[in-house]
Order: structure tokens, then C-alpha cells, then sequence
């Protein structure tokens, strides 16, 4: 893995600090800080687009950020039928925990909640990883109970499916699904002169990062406003408000923002690699830059926190080189 336990930050130092802009936009010289998760993928398949739209659109809600959600769980692409395992229209979702526990919490409650109550679905583990069974994801093997004692379980070449009785015929679920190592809190903030530039930016950026496979980016539309720094004035909060980065609290607080810097979006990612998190970052930034260089975007930067954090850090000259 091409990550920083393997690259220290004094590697390279003079490359990491050198100016660099792209199409007039200034790229800080700066790091965005991940850290470990843990990670699946899970294939929601349905008679047509529609129903499997709304299935993964049900399992994927609240799934924003681990901070309370508990998941962060977005749709990762668009499957043909030639692509599914039971050759249906489909879609693949990934989703990462801070836990095991959590993450099998999650997706057990969701896929009971969200794809078996959605008519003509079936799931599907959506990896093929070979993994301990104390590090599998119960899919089916959970859900079956729904069945009443009527559900029949099939192995197909080594695979148990599971076929639990429902209204429209009959759900079928894979037994189980693999739990990965992943990393999450992948990110870049869109720095621009006004609201209008930094959604425009924040549009571009999504819109490039999208066709990138093994990543998603949680938030509504794939961006969010509140970015966070660790710790509050209030003992129950674990975050809060990144106010170096809030122009309402310039003036008043540590800001990062100059003259004419007066809105910023953030842009946060979770992936199954260090490399494509790189991948992702890399081309929404140079999206970003392309599209609004012109027209209002100022800077991009990264939200870190001195490395004390995660153990994955994302140089942006580095990755941009």
C-alpha cells in the first residue's frame, strides 16, 4: 500500500512545500488525514432500475459520517444485468464502520429494514475477499428468521443462498458477506470567493469522482458545509464546528481564510485503498480547478490534525504531482 506508514512526512519534504497551482487556484501545501475502518460491499439486485433505486437509496439514508450515524454507506455505481449475480438490473453500495461490531450492526438493520422490505429485491455480498468466518457480515444468515421456519436455504458452487417467504414470491439473500480493512476521512476543502463558485466547484469535483470504483463520498450530493475539527467546549461532543474555516467567525477565531475567501465546501471520501482515495482526490481536484479557476475558486486545502489522528496522510502536492 502506497500510504504514509510506508512514506514519512519528512520524505520529500521540499517536493511537499513547493508552490503549486492549477489553473490559478492555489493547492495548499497540506495533508488530508484518514484513518483505519473496517469495510463491505453489498449488491442490491431488483426486477427493474426503480426498485432497486429505492432499495439502495432506503439502505444508504443517515449514512453519512460514523460521528453518529455509525456508517457511511453510499452507492458506489450503477450495475448492468451482466454484472449481477442473478443477472438483474443492480447496484452496488459500499459502507465502513469504525468496528466490525458496528458495521455488521448496520448492515444487518438496514438490509432487514430497507432491502427486504422492498419488493422484487435480492442481496448479495458484493466481495469476493476470502476472510475468516468471525469476519463475515451476516446477510441472510440473520434475516432468515423472517421466514418463520419457512425459509430453505441452497449452496451454489460453495455460496449459501438463502429463499425466505415474502408477499411478492420470495427474497433471496446471500448467507454472509466479507469485512474488509478500509480507510476513511479522505478529504478536500474547496476554498472560493462566494457560495455560488464553491457549489459549482463541489459539483464538478462529484461529478468527476463518481465513475471512480472502490470509493464513495457520504455526504448529500456528496459534499458537506459542516466540516468538523476533534473536540468541543461541550463535554458530549466528540466534534464540532471548523471554525478556522467558517467566514462568519473571521475575525474572531484562528482563521485560515484571507481577503475574498468567503465560502468553503469539503469534500470527504472513503475507499477500500489508499490509492483510490488518491485517485478520487486527485481528479476531483483538478475538476474543480478546471471548471472554476475562472470563476471564483480560490484555493484547495485538506483538513488534518497534525497526524495525530489516522495514520494515512494524503500530501496534496504529492498526489497532484
Amino acid at each position: 500500500m502506497n500510504d504514509e506508514s510506508k512514506h514519512p512526512d519528512t520524505d520529500n519534504e521540499a517536493e511537499a512545500n513547493r508552490p503549486l497551482e492549477i489553473n490559478g487556484v492555489r493547492i495548499e501545501a497540506t495533508f488530508a488525514e484518514a484513518f483505519d475502518m473496517k469495510a463491505t460491499r453489498v449488491i442490491i439486485t431488483a426486477m427493474d432500475e426503480i426498485w432497486a433505486e429505492h432499495a439502495a437509496s432506503a439502505m444508504s439514508g443517515f449514512g453519512t459520517s460514523v460521528i453518529d450515524c455509525k456508517l457511511e454507506i453510499d452507492i458506489e455505481r450503477r450495475l448492468l444485468p451482466s454484472e449481477t449475480p442473478d443477472g438483474r438490473p443492480g447496484i452496488a453500495l459500499l459502507a465502513f464502520a469504525m468496528s466490525g461490531g458496528d458495521l455488521e450492526k448496520q448492515i444487518t438493520r438496514r438490509a432487514g429494514q430497507c432491502v427486504l422490505t422492498c419488493p422484487t429485491t435480492a442481496l448479495f455480498a458484493g466481495l469476493t475477499d476470502e476472510v475468516p468466518r468471525d469476519k463475515r457480515i451476516a446477510l441472510g444468515k440473520t434475516l432468515r428468521f423472517f421466514g418463520d421456519g419457512n425459509q430453505i436455504s441452497k449452496v451454489i458452487d460453495g455460496t449459501r443462498f438463502w429463499r425466505i417467504p415474502v408477499m411478492d414470491g420470495e427474497f433471496i439473500c446471500q448467507h454472509d458477506a466479507p469485512r474488509v480493512s478500509g480507510i476513511g476521512g479522505g478529504n478536500f476543502l474547496l476554498v472560493a470567493r462566494d457560495l455560488h463558485a464553491a457549489s459549482r466547484a463541489a459539483r464538478a469535483a462529484i461529478g468527476a469522482i463518481d465513475p471512480i470504483p472502490d470509493v464513495i463520498t457520504p455526504f448529500p450530493g456528496g459534499v458537506t458545509r459542516s466540516g468538523s475539527k476533534v473536540g468541543s467546549k461541550y463535554k458530549s461532543l466528540i466534534a464540532s464546528t471548523n471554525d478556522a474555516y467558517c467566514p462568519t467567525l473571521r475575525g474572531i477565531t484562528d482563521s485560515q481564510l484571507g481577503d475574498g475567501e468567503n465560502a468553503v465546501l469539503e469534500v470527504v471520501l472513503d475507499g477500500l485503498s489508499y490509492d483510490a482515495i488518491a485517485e478520487a482526490m486527485r481528479t476531483g481536484i483538478r475538476a474543480a480547478c478546471s471548471s472554476c479557476g475562472e470563476h471564483g475558486l480560490v484555493a484547495v486545502t485538506a483538513g488534518n490534525y497534525g497526524g495525530k489522528l489516522g495514520r494515512h496522510h494524503f500530501h496534496l502536492h504529492e498526489i497532484l504531482s
